[in-house]
């Protein structure tokens, strides 16, 4: 029987707030409209909300592995996807060719050997990843051009650079934060013009308001649709909008517990949030709670239902087959996230 609110779900169970969603994806939409943003499909791995973001007149796409570029191309949202990642594997190289003869597929290289990997499976399209600080894939900057040339020489098609500043979203003061994004950004916006070609791609939800002087063209940003206690330090104007729901299964004098653990959760940015309760710590299948001292919750029973809100969404997604569309405890609709997997 199909649950009618989330009273009847069994849990742990994903919980998306359709309203706050759609606040989240028009608020962003306003601000970098149309091909401005590139939303990244790693943050919800769920071609539903990728639709949703295509309604708010979101056209390309970024992806972060290829089963996600190969999802959402046979789903049909999109009429750009950008593997925003580097990938030698033959098998899937030529499955992002196959579906690139109706979509357009660009791929992210940083030397020879992902050039080399991409022109024998295929592909025509391709953006020299670019270090900018970050330490993690990109070629470093006064390199960017030669690869470029090589890239043009195997026969590819470069339509320009990407990079990624996330080693500064979460830097202290907006201030400090847009002057490191810019000094960043000075790097890409320089390779840009030895590499040549149209696009300038870089960003995250954490500095989407930091770019209007930086010089990229396009902003990969997909944290702030649902968001996660991880960015709302920030302040932004986005809400959050996801949540696990959890059940209480015991009661002790001093704590209590929900069956949301280690399995439902992204942890690397730190313990989930329960409001009106101090998280104690979480393991596999529970996380242990203890009222705050300035809660005014009380008489919470066996078998009560908890909102649990992620520390870090992405993980979080990927964890879960389903994510339920509620408004309040009523169930709307429910989502595949169909985008898991590699």
């Amino acid at each position: 029987m199909q649950p009618r609110t989330t009273f009847d779900l069994s849990t742990p169970a994903l919980l998306i707030d359709l309203d706050v969603l759609n606040r989240n994806l028009r608020t962003m939409s306003l601000r970098h409209p149309a091909a401005r943003l590139r939303p990244h499909t790693k943050a919800h791995k769920c071609t539903s909300l990728a639709q949703l973001q295509f309604h708010y007149g979101h056209k390309t796409f970024t992806c972060a592995t290829p089963r996600e570029v190969i999802g959402m191309a046979l789903a049909g949202i999109g009429e750009d996807l950008l593997l925003a990642n580097e990938t030698v594997d033959h098998d899937r190289l030529t499955a992002l060719a196959k579906v690139a003869h109706d979509t357009r597929v660009t791929i992210a290289v940083d030397s020879q050997a992902t050039i080399d990997a991409a022109a024998r499976a295929g592909l025509h399209d391709v953006l020299v990843d670019v270090n900018v600080g970050l330490p993690r894939c990109g070629v470093a900057p006064e390199q960017a051009g030669r690869l470029a040339d090589a890239a043009r020489h195997a026969g590819l098609t470069v339509r320009g650079v990407m990079g990624y500043e996330g080693h500064l979203m979460m830097i202290d003061g907006r201030d400090k934060r847009r002057k490191l994004v810019a000094e960043s950004m000075h790097l890409l916006v320089d390779a840009a013009k030895t590499v040549g070609g149209e696009i300038i791609s870089a960003g995250g939800t954490g500095t989407f308001d930091l770019h209007d002087e930086t010089g990229i063209n396009e902003l990969q940003a997909g944290s702030y649709a649902l968001m996660d206690t991880h960015y709302a330090r920030l302040g932004l104007p986005f809400e959050q909008g996801c949540f696990v729901l959890g059940t209480v299964i015991s009661i002790s004098q001093k704590w209590l517990v929900v069956d949301v653990g280690l399995k439902a959760l992204g942890m690397d940015h730190g313990n989930p949030s329960v409001a009106g309760f101090d998280v104690l710590f979480c393991s596999d299948e529970h996380t242990t709670l203890a009222p705050a001292k300035d809660s005014t919750t009380n008489n919470v029973s066996v078998g009560d239902k908890l909102r649990v809100v992620p520390a870090h969404i992405d993980p979080t997604m990927a964890m879960h087959e389903n994510a339920w569309l509620v408004r309040g405890e009523e169930i709307i609709d429910r989502w595949s996230i169909d985008l898991r997997g590699w």
